[in-house]
């Protein structure tokens, strides 16, 4: 990935931008009013997402004629940088922001942007991702969801896994099996679909922490209407690739850990044991690399590539330098890893320990991912 300074660093204009969301997040979310989370799963707040849809801060790179603000993936990324590093409350809008909208603007109908993107865009509506299932993991060319078309639409069966915030959503987009083919990344296709609807079952999981954003999500005969298939039939495959990118590339793959970092240097300022400060310098250098490669990415976007393998390799370097930089923690902090007071260093700590297995999980596992690496090499 051969990059420029241009790639790797902020305009002046983006800079501004930087500062805006900065002093937006102070005064709307002041230190101590509110307990941060880790990463994306900072907890719901539907206000919090719809105040920052009244500054044009949801829907950003979606063209303005398709309901969005018309700015740039870049733009995007210091927002949603910004938002992560303050561990802000992005659950409600965060999937259907980052990738439904995006893929409806390119791929959806007119109907489907007027019914779902003007209000994902106004912080109204909540998305789930219903890809991974029990027996094909996140290997989705596996998928045995079915949708079998019937009069006036299609009528599906399946079990989809590991759908995150399913139990607190008011839709998924599903990718089904709609045909049999010999490669099996042909006849797939894509579906929204009503997660209180006929025949629907949420199930949350319940993860180590006692928290449940993860859910087994039924459907017995659901039917869906034609006028909610995404795109052409058979084309989910190609959909779905496009859509990774925007889940596996961004700040979230590698800023998990970084607010327990923070609140580390906070409670230290007056000086980090020798300790504590060699793990935070590897984390920094580590950190300043992986942000260059998610802003090239986004600047590809910009540009109109598809830059699926330098966001798998994004998505893989970063989670795993997640968890290593958990240990690194634990293992300096010995018995201090208590359920202390949330928002505190050791409060984060027991919080990251319990979620951080996780996060080489979301968005694909290591081993999908390194696929996708490996024929991006040849």
């Amino acid at each position: 990935m051969s990059a420029t300074a241009r790639d790797t660093e902020l305009t002046a204009t983006e800079l501004a931008l930087q500062s805006e969301v900065r002093e937006f997040l102070a005064a709307e979310l002041p230190r101590g009013s509110f307990v941060p989370g880790l990463g994306m799963v900072g907890g719901r707040d539907p206000e919090f997402s719809r105040k920052l849809a009244q500054r044009g801060w949801l829907g950003m790179s979606i063209p303005a004629e398709h309901g969005g603000a018309g700015r740039s993936a870049v733009e995007r990324f210091i927002v949603v940088e910004e938002l992560l590093r303050w561990g802000a409350p992005v659950e409600h809008h965060w999937n259907a922001d980052r990738q439904i909208a995006p893929i409806l603007a390119r791929y959806g109908t007119p109907e489907q942007r007027r019914r779902f993107v003007d209000p994902i865009c106004a912080g109204e509506l909540s998305f789930a991702l219903g890809m991974s299932e029990p027996d094909a993991g996140s290997d989705l060319a596996a998928v045995a969801t079915r949708a079998v078309k019937v009069e006036r639409g299609w009528r599906v069966n399946g079990t989809k896994i590991w759908t995150s915030g399913a139990h607190e959503s008011d839709w998924f987009i599903i990718l089904c099996r709609t045909s049999d083919e010999e490669d099996r990344r042909q006849g797939l296709s894509r579906l929204i679909v009503d997660l209180h609807g006929e025949g629907v079952t949420v199930k949350p999981i319940e993860f180590l922490d006692g928290t449940s954003e993860f859910n087994e999500v039924s459907m017995v005969d659901v039917f869906v209407p034609d006028d909610l298939l995404v795109g052409e039939v058979g084309a989910g495959w190609s959909q779905n690739v496009a859509e990774l990118v925007y889940e596996r590339g961004g700040p979230e793959r590698w800023l998990s850990p970084y607010l327990l970092v923070e609140q580390l240097l906070r409670e230290h300022a007056d000086g980090l044991p020798d300790a504590y400060a060699a793990v935070v310098a590897d984390a920094t250098a580590a950190w300043w690399a992986m942000r260059r490669l998610s802003l090239q990415i986004a600047r590809k976007i910009d540009r109109g590539e598809a830059p699926a393998h330098e966001s798998a390799l994004v998505k893989d370097i970063g989670t795993r330098f997640e968890q290593k930089l958990v240990a690194d923690l634990l293992d300096v902090a010995e018995q201090d890893v208590v359920e202390d007071e949330p928002g505190s260093f050791r409060g984060l700590l027991f919080a990251a320990v319990l979620n951080n297995p996780a996060w080489t999980l979301r968005g694909g596992t290591t081993e999908i991912l390194r696929t996708i690496i490996t024929r991006g090499l040849r």
